[in-house]
């Protein structure tokens, strides 16, 4: 989540053996998140981080990091609001290699370049259309339901892989409940990677050597698959 300290967070998960990143641009009513990410967001709202702050903290992010993909994620009211234009072009400025917009379905607002997300509810007329139109990946949402780490890995994310392959020609990235290192391992003997969010937010909140040790316990995991 952007906040002061996301910066150095940021590079640590680097250090740790992240590819790429996911900033989140706080949202009053993140509908697709679940408790650890809604209250990262109430957090950095109540800290005055609005979406000029947010773009401010991507730009100090992208001094520390000048190459690693940088990839906000918000929701489509705060495009609304700042400027469907405005914003994409802002959040390059600042150092955005790409987006995502958790709400916007993929049939809307197709002129803005974005990563699409599907779900193992996504028809195959939808998950073709959005490897059509993602920007760079696919982001396979494994579970029909909100982020949040789980106990188990989602019996979904297997058919819902093998689904897409057939579909499009794009690597397939999965996340929503993937959160220890032996659902890393599993996910990418799958998928084409492998993304984490509200461990690491939880993981984040102890400080950045925390948060890369966590990281670097995935990315060996990883490694190994």
């Amino acid at each position: 989540m952007a906040e002061p300290e996301t910066p150095e967070l940021a590079a640590a998960a680097v250090a740790g053996g992240a590819d790429l990143l996911e900033l989140g641009f706080p949202f009053s009513d993140p509908l697709a998140d679940g408790p650890v990410i809604r209250r990262a967001a109430e957090r950095a709202l109540a800290r005055g981080m609005r979406t000029r702050a947010c773009l401010e903290c991507l730009a100090r992010t992208r001094e520390l990091l000048p190459d690693t993909p940088l990839v906000p994620m918000t929701y489509a009211s705060i495009l609304e609001a700042y400027g469907w234009e405005r914003f994409p072009a802002d959040a390059q400025a600042a150092g955005a290699t790409s987006l995502i917009v958790a709400d916007l379905p993929v049939d809307e607002r197709p002129q803005l370049r974005r990563v699409q997300l599907v779900a193992p509810t996504s028809t195959d007329e939808r998950i073709r259309l959005a490897g059509e139109r993602t920007d760079g990946w696919l982001y396979l949402v494994t579970v029909a339901g909100t982020t949040g780490a789980r106990t188990e890995l989602s019996p979904a994310l297997a058919p819902l892989v093998e689904r897409a392959r057939g579909l499009v020609a794009v690597p397939l990235y999965a996340g929503f409940g993937i959160s220890t290192p032996e659902h890393a391992r599993s996910a990418a003997e799958l998928a084409d990677g492998v993304v984490v969010g509200s461990r690491a937010v939880e993981v984040a909140e102890e400080g950045p050597r925390a948060l890369e040790a966590y990281v670097r316990s995935l990315r060996e995991s990883v490694d190994r698959s």
